[in-house]
Protein backbone atom coordinates (compact mmCIF):
# COMPACT_ATOMS: atom_id res chain seq x y z
CA UNK A 1 0.00 0.00 0.00
CA UNK A 2 1.33 3.55 -0.85
CA UNK A 3 1.74 6.31 1.65
CA UNK A 4 0.56 9.26 0.04
CA UNK A 5 1.30 11.27 3.29
CA UNK A 6 5.12 10.17 2.71
CA UNK A 7 5.06 9.46 6.59
CA UNK A 8 6.68 6.67 7.69
CA UNK A 9 6.33 5.28 11.21
CA UNK A 10 9.07 4.00 13.28
CA UNK A 11 7.34 0.45 13.92
CA UNK A 12 8.94 0.60 17.81
CA UNK A 13 7.41 4.33 18.10
CA UNK A 14 4.09 1.67 17.55
CA UNK A 15 4.56 -1.18 19.55
CA UNK A 16 2.53 -2.35 22.19
CA UNK A 17 3.73 -2.89 25.44
CA UNK A 18 3.83 -6.44 26.86
CA UNK A 19 2.82 -5.67 30.09
CA UNK A 20 2.95 -2.65 32.90
CA UNK A 21 6.16 -4.93 33.81
CA UNK A 22 7.64 -4.69 31.04
CA UNK A 23 7.75 -1.76 29.15
CA UNK A 24 8.93 -0.95 25.62
CA UNK A 25 10.28 1.86 25.55
CA UNK A 26 9.75 4.79 22.47
CA UNK A 27 12.65 6.03 20.26
CA UNK A 28 12.38 9.48 21.37
CA UNK A 29 12.75 8.79 24.90
CA UNK A 30 15.90 6.51 23.86
CA UNK A 31 17.66 9.68 22.28
CA UNK A 32 16.91 11.62 25.78
CA UNK A 33 19.06 9.13 27.85
CA UNK A 34 21.69 8.57 24.97
CA UNK A 35 21.97 12.46 25.30
CA UNK A 36 23.31 12.22 28.76
CA UNK A 37 26.41 10.49 27.77
CA UNK A 38 29.63 12.30 26.66
CA UNK A 39 29.25 12.97 22.69
CA UNK A 40 33.33 11.46 22.42
CA UNK A 41 31.67 7.93 22.77
CA UNK A 42 29.97 8.12 19.53
CA UNK A 43 33.81 8.23 17.78
CA UNK A 44 34.98 5.55 20.06
CA UNK A 45 35.80 2.49 18.16
CA UNK A 46 36.50 0.73 21.69
CA UNK A 47 33.39 2.13 23.61
CA UNK A 48 31.34 -1.01 24.23
CA UNK A 49 27.66 -1.18 25.13
CA UNK A 50 25.51 -3.35 27.19
CA UNK A 51 21.18 -3.68 27.06
CA UNK A 52 20.48 -6.59 29.82
CA UNK A 53 17.07 -6.87 29.14
CA UNK A 54 16.47 -5.83 25.65
CA UNK A 55 12.90 -5.97 24.71
CA UNK A 56 12.99 -4.07 21.17
CA UNK A 57 16.07 -3.82 20.92
CA UNK A 58 15.79 0.25 20.31
CA UNK A 59 18.22 1.06 22.75
CA UNK A 60 21.02 -0.86 20.50
CA UNK A 61 19.83 0.35 17.39
CA UNK A 62 20.04 4.03 18.11
CA UNK A 63 23.39 3.47 19.51
CA UNK A 64 23.95 1.97 16.47
CA UNK A 65 23.13 4.67 14.62
CA UNK A 66 24.80 6.85 16.46
CA UNK A 67 28.19 4.70 16.02
CA UNK A 68 27.54 4.96 12.15
CA UNK A 69 27.80 8.45 11.96
CA UNK A 70 30.72 9.29 14.56
CA UNK A 71 32.85 6.37 13.06
CA UNK A 72 32.37 7.45 9.49
CA UNK A 73 36.21 8.90 9.62
CA UNK A 74 37.88 6.03 11.46
CA UNK A 75 35.87 3.24 9.11
CA UNK A 76 35.17 5.18 5.79
CA UNK A 77 33.89 1.66 4.19
CA UNK A 78 30.58 1.45 5.16
CA UNK A 79 30.26 -2.29 5.44
CA UNK A 80 33.38 -2.73 7.07
CA UNK A 81 32.15 -0.19 9.95
CA UNK A 82 28.83 -1.64 10.19
CA UNK A 83 30.28 -5.29 10.76
CA UNK A 84 32.57 -3.74 13.30
CA UNK A 85 29.71 -1.70 15.43
CA UNK A 86 27.62 -4.51 15.89
CA UNK A 87 30.57 -7.69 16.26
CA UNK A 88 32.22 -5.56 18.73
CA UNK A 89 30.54 -2.74 19.89
CA UNK A 90 26.80 -3.44 20.90
CA UNK A 91 26.01 -6.41 22.78
CA UNK A 92 22.40 -7.62 24.76
CA UNK A 93 20.64 -10.06 26.60
CA UNK A 94 16.53 -10.38 26.08
CA UNK A 95 14.27 -11.18 28.57
CA UNK A 96 12.43 -13.38 26.78
CA UNK A 97 12.63 -15.74 23.44
CA UNK A 98 10.13 -13.44 21.64
CA UNK A 99 11.78 -10.27 23.10
CA UNK A 100 15.13 -11.75 21.57
CA UNK A 101 13.21 -12.61 17.88
CA UNK A 102 12.58 -8.50 17.74
CA UNK A 103 15.54 -6.85 18.85
CA UNK A 104 17.63 -8.99 16.57
CA UNK A 105 15.26 -7.88 14.05
CA UNK A 106 15.39 -4.31 15.26
CA UNK A 107 19.36 -3.67 15.02
CA UNK A 108 20.06 -6.04 12.57
CA UNK A 109 17.13 -5.94 10.02
CA UNK A 110 17.00 -9.59 10.51
CA UNK A 111 15.81 -12.12 13.05
CA UNK A 112 18.78 -14.19 12.75
CA UNK A 113 21.97 -11.99 13.12
CA UNK A 114 23.97 -14.12 10.43
CA UNK A 115 20.28 -14.02 8.07
CA UNK A 116 20.57 -13.27 4.75
CA UNK A 117 19.47 -10.12 5.47
CA UNK A 118 21.26 -9.11 8.17
CA UNK A 119 23.18 -5.65 7.90
CA UNK A 120 25.80 -6.93 9.82
CA UNK A 121 28.02 -10.02 7.46
CA UNK A 122 30.47 -10.97 10.05
CA UNK A 123 28.00 -12.78 12.84
CA UNK A 124 28.31 -17.32 12.20
CA UNK A 125 25.41 -17.69 14.84
CA UNK A 126 21.88 -16.79 14.61
CA UNK A 127 21.74 -14.91 17.81
CA UNK A 128 25.19 -12.52 16.83
CA UNK A 129 25.41 -10.57 20.30
CA UNK A 130 21.73 -10.60 21.26
CA UNK A 131 21.09 -13.68 23.46
CA UNK A 132 18.42 -15.60 25.33
CA UNK A 133 18.78 -18.19 27.07
CA UNK A 134 16.20 -19.71 29.09
CA UNK A 135 16.71 -19.87 33.43
CA UNK A 136 15.39 -20.96 35.89
CA UNK A 137 14.22 -19.87 39.26
CA UNK A 138 16.12 -21.43 42.10
CA UNK A 139 13.77 -21.78 45.34
CA UNK A 140 14.43 -21.13 48.95
CA UNK A 141 11.41 -21.24 51.24
CA UNK A 142 8.91 -20.54 48.55
CA UNK A 143 10.66 -17.38 47.18
CA UNK A 144 13.27 -16.93 44.25
CA UNK A 145 17.00 -16.49 45.90
CA UNK A 146 17.64 -14.08 43.11
CA UNK A 147 14.56 -12.72 42.34
CA UNK A 148 12.50 -13.14 45.36
CA UNK A 149 9.28 -14.51 42.30
CA UNK A 150 6.86 -16.78 44.02
CA UNK A 151 7.26 -20.05 43.62
CA UNK A 152 3.24 -20.96 43.86
CA UNK A 153 3.12 -18.22 40.79
CA UNK A 154 6.58 -18.58 39.03
CA UNK A 155 7.36 -22.78 38.70
CA UNK A 156 5.80 -23.06 35.52
CA UNK A 157 6.41 -26.01 32.89
CA UNK A 158 9.00 -25.16 29.76
CA UNK A 159 5.89 -23.96 27.69
CA UNK A 160 5.53 -20.90 29.48
CA UNK A 161 7.67 -17.70 30.21
CA UNK A 162 9.80 -18.12 33.39
CA UNK A 163 10.91 -14.53 33.97
CA UNK A 164 13.64 -15.50 35.29
CA UNK A 165 15.65 -13.05 33.87
CA UNK A 166 19.65 -14.20 33.33
CA UNK A 167 21.30 -11.14 33.65
CA UNK A 168 19.77 -10.95 37.67
CA UNK A 169 19.57 -14.65 38.55
CA UNK A 170 23.54 -15.01 38.40
CA UNK A 171 26.34 -14.20 41.08
CA UNK A 172 29.03 -13.82 38.69
CA UNK A 173 27.38 -11.12 36.06
CA UNK A 174 30.81 -10.88 34.70
CA UNK A 175 30.72 -14.50 32.92
CA UNK A 176 27.51 -13.63 31.12
CA UNK A 177 30.26 -11.80 28.60
CA UNK A 178 33.62 -12.37 29.57
CA UNK A 179 34.30 -8.88 29.11
CA UNK A 180 34.05 -5.48 30.45
CA UNK A 181 31.39 -2.52 29.27
CA UNK A 182 31.76 1.25 28.74
CA UNK A 183 28.42 1.57 28.73
CA UNK A 184 25.28 -0.23 30.06
CA UNK A 185 21.53 1.26 29.34
CA UNK A 186 17.98 -0.20 29.29
CA UNK A 187 14.76 -0.22 30.73
CA UNK A 188 14.74 -3.10 32.72
CA UNK A 189 11.69 -5.33 33.74
CA UNK A 190 10.04 -3.29 36.46
CA UNK A 191 8.28 -6.16 38.87
CA UNK A 192 7.34 -9.30 39.56
CA UNK A 193 3.61 -9.72 40.02
CA UNK A 194 1.91 -12.42 43.06
CA UNK A 195 -1.56 -11.36 42.16
CA UNK A 196 -3.91 -13.87 43.26
CA UNK A 197 -1.66 -14.85 46.03
CA UNK A 198 -2.24 -12.26 48.63
CA UNK A 199 0.96 -10.05 47.28
CA UNK A 200 1.00 -6.97 45.75
CA UNK A 201 3.59 -6.81 42.74
CA UNK A 202 7.73 -7.12 44.11
CA UNK A 203 10.13 -4.14 42.38
CA UNK A 204 13.12 -6.29 40.28
CA UNK A 205 14.15 -2.93 38.53
CA UNK A 206 16.58 -2.10 41.33
CA UNK A 207 18.24 -5.67 40.72
CA UNK A 208 19.18 -4.78 37.50
CA UNK A 209 20.67 -1.47 38.53
CA UNK A 210 22.80 -3.47 41.36
CA UNK A 211 23.88 -6.12 39.13
CA UNK A 212 25.41 -3.39 36.24
CA UNK A 213 26.72 -1.74 39.24
CA UNK A 214 28.80 -5.11 39.88
CA UNK A 215 30.16 -5.02 36.63
CA UNK A 216 32.13 -1.40 37.34
CA UNK A 217 31.23 0.35 33.79
CA UNK A 218 32.36 3.83 32.90
CA UNK A 219 28.19 4.88 32.38
CA UNK A 220 24.91 3.34 33.72
CA UNK A 221 21.63 4.83 32.83
CA UNK A 222 18.25 3.25 32.84
CA UNK A 223 14.72 4.39 33.00
CA UNK A 224 13.47 3.36 36.23
CA UNK A 225 10.07 3.85 38.26
CA UNK A 226 10.21 6.50 40.51
CA UNK A 227 9.32 5.29 43.62
CA UNK A 228 12.39 4.37 44.70
CA UNK A 229 13.12 7.85 45.95
CA UNK A 230 11.03 6.81 49.34
CA UNK A 231 12.22 3.08 49.43
CA UNK A 232 9.64 0.58 50.53
CA UNK A 233 8.62 -2.92 49.75
CA UNK A 234 12.06 -4.35 49.55
CA UNK A 235 13.83 -1.41 48.08
CA UNK A 236 15.19 0.84 51.29
CA UNK A 237 18.87 -0.66 50.99
CA UNK A 238 18.53 0.00 47.13
CA UNK A 239 17.49 3.73 47.88
CA UNK A 240 19.84 4.09 50.45
CA UNK A 241 22.88 2.86 48.46
CA UNK A 242 21.78 5.54 45.58
CA UNK A 243 21.36 8.38 47.44
CA UNK A 244 24.42 7.70 49.27
CA UNK A 245 26.07 7.29 46.09
CA UNK A 246 28.02 9.92 44.28
CA UNK A 247 28.53 9.17 40.96
CA UNK A 248 24.69 9.64 40.52
CA UNK A 249 25.13 12.79 38.47
CA UNK A 250 21.59 13.60 36.87
CA UNK A 251 17.99 12.66 37.36
CA UNK A 252 15.31 13.42 34.79
CA UNK A 253 12.55 12.81 36.83
CA UNK A 254 8.74 12.86 35.02
CA UNK A 255 6.00 13.10 37.42
CA UNK A 256 3.22 10.86 34.99
CA UNK A 257 4.80 7.88 33.21
CA UNK A 258 2.26 8.19 30.59
CA UNK A 259 4.55 11.15 29.36
CA UNK A 260 7.20 9.14 28.28
CA UNK A 261 5.25 5.60 28.11
CA UNK A 262 2.09 6.52 26.40
CA UNK A 263 -1.16 4.11 27.94
CA UNK A 264 0.51 2.30 30.70
CA UNK A 265 -0.78 3.08 34.21
CA UNK A 266 2.61 3.23 36.45
CA UNK A 267 1.46 4.80 39.88
CA UNK A 268 4.71 7.37 41.17
CA UNK A 269 6.03 8.22 37.60
CA UNK A 270 9.72 7.28 36.20
CA UNK A 271 12.97 8.85 36.15
CA UNK A 272 15.93 7.87 34.17
CA UNK A 273 20.03 8.52 35.30
CA UNK A 274 23.38 8.90 34.91
CA UNK A 275 26.10 6.98 36.82
CA UNK A 276 29.45 8.17 35.62
CA UNK A 277 31.89 5.86 37.61
CA UNK A 278 35.28 8.46 37.03
CA UNK A 279 33.02 11.81 37.78
CA UNK A 280 31.87 12.24 41.61
CA UNK A 281 30.18 15.08 42.46
CA UNK A 282 26.55 16.28 43.40
CA UNK A 283 23.23 15.59 41.08
CA UNK A 284 21.80 17.71 38.62
CA UNK A 285 17.74 17.09 39.29
CA UNK A 286 15.36 17.74 36.63
CA UNK A 287 11.15 17.68 36.95
CA UNK A 288 9.25 17.33 34.03
CA UNK A 289 5.77 17.42 34.25
CA UNK A 290 3.28 18.48 30.89
CA UNK A 291 3.18 22.29 30.54
CA UNK A 292 4.93 22.81 33.51
CA UNK A 293 7.72 24.60 33.11
CA UNK A 294 11.34 22.09 33.49
CA UNK A 295 12.84 22.49 36.92
CA UNK A 296 16.51 22.10 36.83
CA UNK A 297 18.61 22.53 39.78
CA UNK A 298 22.00 20.88 41.23
CA UNK A 299 21.90 19.49 44.37
CA UNK A 300 22.64 16.86 47.08
CA UNK A 301 20.41 13.56 46.65
CA UNK A 302 20.13 13.40 50.80
CA UNK A 303 19.74 16.86 52.28
CA UNK A 304 21.02 16.53 55.95
CA UNK A 305 18.38 15.12 58.49
CA UNK A 306 16.33 13.73 55.66
CA UNK A 307 16.31 9.99 54.50
CA UNK A 308 14.57 10.19 51.15
CA UNK A 309 14.79 12.16 47.89
CA UNK A 310 13.08 15.62 48.06
CA UNK A 311 11.52 15.27 44.25
CA UNK A 312 10.25 19.06 43.87
CA UNK A 313 13.48 21.60 43.45
CA UNK A 314 10.72 24.10 44.91
CA UNK A 315 9.45 21.87 47.49
CA UNK A 316 12.91 21.87 48.94
CA UNK A 317 13.10 25.39 49.55
CA UNK A 318 9.78 25.33 51.43
CA UNK A 319 10.75 22.07 53.56
CA UNK A 320 13.83 24.34 54.41
CA UNK A 321 11.87 27.02 55.99
CA UNK A 322 9.65 24.90 57.51
CA UNK A 323 12.55 23.09 59.01
CA UNK A 324 13.72 26.19 60.19
CA UNK A 325 11.60 27.92 61.70
CA UNK A 326 10.93 24.22 64.03
CA UNK A 327 14.46 23.16 64.52
CA UNK A 328 16.11 26.87 64.88
CA UNK A 329 19.13 24.57 62.23
CA UNK A 330 18.80 26.15 58.43
CA UNK A 331 20.96 23.52 57.48
CA UNK A 332 19.01 20.54 59.34
CA UNK A 333 15.93 19.49 57.84
CA UNK A 334 14.95 17.06 60.51
CA UNK A 335 12.44 18.25 63.35
CA UNK A 336 12.64 17.89 67.12
CA UNK A 337 10.71 14.85 68.48
CA UNK A 338 8.14 17.34 70.29
CA UNK A 339 7.56 18.58 66.70
CA UNK A 340 6.89 15.43 64.30
CA UNK A 341 3.27 15.15 62.95
CA UNK A 342 4.14 11.44 62.47
CA UNK A 343 4.09 11.04 65.79
CA UNK A 344 0.39 11.37 66.73
CA UNK A 345 -0.55 9.04 63.48
CA UNK A 346 -1.19 5.19 64.13
CA UNK A 347 0.86 2.35 62.53
CA UNK A 348 -1.40 0.43 60.18
CA UNK A 349 -4.62 -1.40 62.35
CA UNK A 350 -4.93 1.11 64.75
CA UNK A 351 -7.46 -0.88 66.83
CA UNK A 352 -5.89 -5.30 65.22
CA UNK A 353 -8.83 -5.07 62.67
CA UNK A 354 -7.71 -6.25 59.06
CA UNK A 355 -8.97 -4.26 56.15
CA UNK A 356 -11.52 -6.88 55.47
CA UNK A 357 -13.25 -6.68 58.54
CA UNK A 358 -16.88 -6.67 58.21
CA UNK A 359 -18.60 -6.01 61.74
CA UNK A 360 -22.36 -6.49 62.71
CA UNK A 361 -25.10 -4.28 61.31
CA UNK A 362 -27.00 -4.19 64.35
CA UNK A 363 -25.36 -2.18 66.82
CA UNK A 364 -25.85 -4.65 70.43
CA UNK A 365 -25.25 -4.26 74.17
CA UNK A 366 -21.77 -2.87 74.97
CA UNK A 367 -20.62 -2.53 71.04
CA UNK A 368 -19.43 0.70 69.39
CA UNK A 369 -19.37 1.89 65.95
CA UNK A 370 -16.21 0.83 63.16
CA UNK A 371 -15.31 2.89 60.30
CA UNK A 372 -14.63 0.21 57.85
CA UNK A 373 -14.35 -0.27 54.46
CA UNK A 374 -17.49 0.74 52.55
CA UNK A 375 -19.08 2.41 55.24
CA UNK A 376 -19.87 1.63 59.12
CA UNK A 377 -20.64 -1.61 61.40
CA UNK A 378 -20.61 -2.27 64.84
CA UNK A 379 -17.99 -4.97 67.56
CA UNK A 380 -18.04 -5.18 70.75
CA UNK A 381 -15.78 -2.95 72.65
CA UNK A 382 -14.22 -6.19 74.62
CA UNK A 383 -13.35 -7.79 71.78
CA UNK A 384 -10.49 -4.60 70.91
CA UNK A 385 -7.43 -4.86 73.15
CA UNK A 386 -5.51 -2.66 70.53
CA UNK A 387 -5.38 0.74 70.52
CA UNK A 388 -8.17 0.71 73.31
CA UNK A 389 -6.19 4.03 74.90
CA UNK A 390 -7.97 5.67 71.76
CA UNK A 391 -11.68 4.21 72.10
CA UNK A 392 -12.64 7.30 74.52
CA UNK A 393 -11.18 9.86 73.61
CA UNK A 394 -11.41 12.46 70.17
CA UNK A 395 -9.40 11.56 66.76
CA UNK A 396 -9.25 12.41 62.87
CA UNK A 397 -9.50 9.05 60.80
CA UNK A 398 -7.99 9.21 57.24
CA UNK A 399 -7.70 6.46 54.41
CA UNK A 400 -4.31 4.57 54.27
CA UNK A 401 -4.81 4.90 50.58
CA UNK A 402 -5.34 8.18 49.09
CA UNK A 403 -7.10 7.61 45.76
CA UNK A 404 -5.96 9.04 42.70
CA UNK A 405 -2.70 9.71 43.98
CA UNK A 406 0.20 8.45 42.31
CA UNK A 407 -0.35 8.12 38.36
CA UNK A 408 -2.69 11.25 38.02
CA UNK A 409 -2.09 13.11 34.71
CA UNK A 410 -3.39 16.65 36.17
CA UNK A 411 -2.29 18.54 38.99
CA UNK A 412 -3.07 20.19 41.11
CA UNK A 413 -4.89 16.86 43.62
CA UNK A 414 -5.44 16.35 46.89
CA UNK A 415 -2.73 14.33 48.39
CA UNK A 416 -4.58 12.50 51.14
CA UNK A 417 -8.33 10.90 51.27
CA UNK A 418 -10.83 13.56 53.29
CA UNK A 419 -10.25 13.17 56.92
CA UNK A 420 -13.11 12.71 59.53
CA UNK A 421 -13.41 13.30 63.05
CA UNK A 422 -13.88 10.14 65.23
CA UNK A 423 -15.91 10.47 68.16
CA UNK A 424 -15.43 9.30 71.27
CA UNK A 425 -16.58 5.40 71.23
CA UNK A 426 -15.38 5.02 67.80
CA UNK A 427 -12.89 3.18 66.00
CA UNK A 428 -11.84 1.67 62.35
CA UNK A 429 -10.35 -1.30 60.58
CA UNK A 430 -6.98 -1.00 58.41
CA UNK A 431 -8.70 0.90 56.04
CA UNK A 432 -8.02 4.18 57.78
CA UNK A 433 -5.15 5.70 60.08
CA UNK A 434 -6.21 7.04 63.62
CA UNK A 435 -4.37 10.58 64.19
CA UNK A 436 -4.75 11.13 68.13
CA UNK A 437 -5.61 11.14 70.77
CA UNK A 438 -7.14 14.28 71.84
CA UNK A 439 -8.94 15.41 74.80
CA UNK A 440 -11.24 18.04 73.27
CA UNK A 441 -13.87 18.49 69.86
CA UNK A 442 -12.02 21.68 69.69
CA UNK A 443 -8.38 19.97 69.66
CA UNK A 444 -9.50 17.32 67.00
CA UNK A 445 -11.36 19.91 64.37
CA UNK A 446 -8.11 22.11 64.80
CA UNK A 447 -5.93 18.94 63.75
CA UNK A 448 -8.57 18.21 60.69
CA UNK A 449 -8.18 22.19 59.75
CA UNK A 450 -4.56 21.35 59.39
CA UNK A 451 -4.90 18.50 57.68
CA UNK A 452 -7.23 20.38 54.70
CA UNK A 453 -3.95 23.14 54.50
CA UNK A 454 -2.59 22.73 51.07
CA UNK A 455 1.23 23.21 52.16
CA UNK A 456 0.17 20.74 55.15
CA UNK A 457 -0.15 18.44 52.36
CA UNK A 458 2.83 19.34 50.13
CA UNK A 459 4.47 18.42 53.06
CA UNK A 460 3.26 15.21 52.63
CA UNK A 461 3.45 14.69 49.40
CA UNK A 462 7.03 15.13 49.64
CA UNK A 463 7.63 11.85 51.26
CA UNK A 464 4.82 9.94 49.37
CA UNK A 465 5.67 8.24 45.95
CA UNK A 466 2.69 6.34 45.52
CA UNK A 467 -1.04 6.18 46.94
CA UNK A 468 -0.12 4.69 49.97
CA UNK A 469 -0.41 7.46 53.08
CA UNK A 470 1.49 5.36 55.97
CA UNK A 471 2.54 7.82 59.18
CA UNK A 472 5.90 7.47 57.47
CA UNK A 473 4.69 10.15 55.14
CA UNK A 474 3.94 12.63 57.65
CA UNK A 475 7.59 12.16 59.04
CA UNK A 476 7.96 16.15 57.59
CA UNK A 477 4.44 17.77 59.08
CA UNK A 478 5.22 19.80 61.96
CA UNK A 479 3.09 19.80 65.21
CA UNK A 480 0.98 23.32 65.87
CA UNK A 481 -0.74 24.45 68.90
CA UNK A 482 -4.60 22.65 68.71
CA UNK A 483 -6.30 26.19 70.17
CA UNK A 484 -7.65 27.59 66.52
CA UNK A 485 -8.39 26.55 62.97
CA UNK A 486 -5.83 26.78 61.04
CA UNK A 487 -5.61 28.64 57.14
CA UNK A 488 -2.54 28.34 54.50
CA UNK A 489 -2.47 32.02 55.25
CA UNK A 490 -1.65 31.66 58.75
CA UNK A 491 0.40 29.10 57.65
CA UNK A 492 2.59 30.94 55.05
CA UNK A 493 2.97 33.73 57.18
CA UNK A 494 4.27 31.51 60.10
CA UNK A 495 7.35 30.04 57.74
CA UNK A 496 7.85 32.87 55.66
CA UNK A 497 6.50 31.24 52.28
CA UNK A 498 6.92 33.45 49.11
CA UNK A 499 4.85 34.68 46.44
CA UNK A 500 6.60 32.07 44.18
CA UNK A 501 6.41 29.59 46.05
CA UNK A 502 2.78 29.60 46.96
CA UNK A 503 1.94 29.78 43.35
CA UNK A 504 3.86 26.49 43.19
CA UNK A 505 1.89 24.70 45.92
CA UNK A 506 -1.26 25.73 44.72
CA UNK A 507 0.03 24.62 41.43
CA UNK A 508 0.38 21.39 42.75
CA UNK A 509 -2.32 21.00 45.93
CA UNK A 510 -5.93 21.71 45.23
CA UNK A 511 -8.14 22.82 48.06
CA UNK A 512 -9.77 20.47 50.29
CA UNK A 513 -13.08 22.09 51.51
CA UNK A 514 -14.90 19.27 54.24
CA UNK A 515 -18.15 20.57 53.72
CA UNK A 516 -18.16 19.26 50.21
CA UNK A 517 -15.80 16.36 49.91
CA UNK A 518 -16.60 12.72 50.56
CA UNK A 519 -15.17 9.39 50.52
CA UNK A 520 -16.95 8.71 47.35
CA UNK A 521 -15.40 11.90 45.17
CA UNK A 522 -11.99 11.19 46.54
CA UNK A 523 -10.15 11.59 43.19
Amino acid sequence: MSNSSGYNPDVLSCIANLSSDEVFTPPQLVNRILDLLPVELWSDEKATFLDPGCKSGVFLREIAKRLNKGLESQIPDRQERMNHIFMNQLYGLAITELTALLSRRSVYCSKSANGRYSVCESFNTPEGNIRFGRVEHIWEGGRCVHCGASKVNYERGSELESHAYKFIHTDKPRGLFKMKFDVIIGNPPYQLSDAGFGESARPIYHLFVEQAKKLNPRFLTMIIPSRWFAGGKGLDEFRESMLADDRLRSIDDYLSASEVFPGVGLKGGVCYFLWDRDNPGICQVTTHFKDWPVSTASRPLLERGVDVFIRFNEGLSILKKVAAVENGKPDSLSLPGSKRFDRLVSSRKPFGLETTFKGKVAKGTGDILVYQHGGTAYISRNSISTGAHLINKWKVFIGRAAPGTGNRDTYPHKIISTPFLGEPGTISSETYLCIGPFDTKNQAESVLSYLTCRLTRLLILLHKPSQDTTRKVYSFVPTQKWTKRWTDEDLYAKYGISASEIAFIEKVVRPMDLSGDSEVNDE
